[in-house]
């Protein structure tokens, strides 16, 4: 028992590091959704992909090989430029990464192009979403986050005799884990709102997380380019980067605010 629930809080702790990327996306996305349906599009979304985790939890713990081995249709080489080997994991990976990067360098560039951000959530018409696209999008994204931490857990969990008390195990750490991002995702809005100027640093660091993803999607589909093997961007890399990204935006506006005032 006490080393279950020892298993159960490396758990627990393991889903909300790895959540952070999503917790992030989660907020970003849902700006997109109608102001007055914004809380609601985070809650609905986290609480189907809560439900989507345990039902994807129960289809990986039975179907796993399936996602490890390659597709013969999906392998082979192109002389000395490219190889490769996809399997069902990589290429869900590679899409999410892919689909990620696609979202941060649009938001990124609709920054850039905009003459009048305080106006253009009321003007710009065409990024705006619906709350049931906001909703289905946070839905799919958390899935495609959810295939590193579940497959992490079920590794976690594979010296546990007793299957059903692994798989118990691992859906109390889903919905524990659920239910805090469930609490952190209206915070984390609210702290963008208020301090827009970070919204910039979000962006950057969802591309980040879109690049570590189509790494670690190379990488389980074996992808060598002219002989190199892709490799996947470690976590401990992303966190780096992460913090260094933060320190440099924080002194970066403490710097301006000295121009500004020296100015004056």
């Amino acid at each position: 028992m006490l080393e279950n629930l020892f298993t159960l809080l490396m758990l627990v702790m393991l889903q909300a590091v790895l959540g952070f990327d999503n917790l992030l996306y989660i907020s970003l996305e849902s700006k997109k959704a109608p102001i007055i349906e914004q809380k609601r599009v985070r809650k609905l979304g986290i609480l189907i992909a809560i439900i989507l985790r345990i039902i994807l939890l129960f289809l990986l713990v039975s179907i796993i090989d399936y996602f490890k081995e390659p597709f013969s249709f999906l392998t082979g080489k192109i002389e000395d430029v490219v190889s490769f080997a996809f399997n069902g994991h990589s290429i869900i990976v590679l899409l999410g990464g892919g689909f990620i990067i696609y979202t941060a360098i649009k938001e990124i560039w609709h920054m850039i192009s905009t003459k009048d951000l305080d106006n253009s959530e009321m003007v710009d018409t065409k990024s705006k979403k619906t709350a049931n696209a906001a909703i289905f999008s946070i839905v799919i994204m958390n899935l495609v986050f959810s295939f590193d931490s579940i497959l992490a857990a079920i590794g976690l969990t594979s010296s546990i005799e007793n299957s059903t008390t692994a798989f118990i195990i691992m859906a109390i750490a889903i919905v524990v884990s659920g239910l805090l991002m469930l609490f952190l995702a209206d915070k984390v809005s609210e702290f963008l709102a208020k301090n827009r100027m970070y919204e910039v640093l979000g962006l950057f660091i969802l591309f980040i997380v879109g690049i570590m993803l189509v790494t670690e999607g190379g990488h389980l589909a074996h992808i060598k380019l002219f002989g190199n093997e892709i490799v996947p961007m470690s976590k401990t890399t992303f966190y780096f980067v992460i913090a260094i990204l933060i320190i440099t935006d924080i002194v970066q506006g403490r710097y301006q605010k000295k121009l500004m005032s020296s100015k004056k």
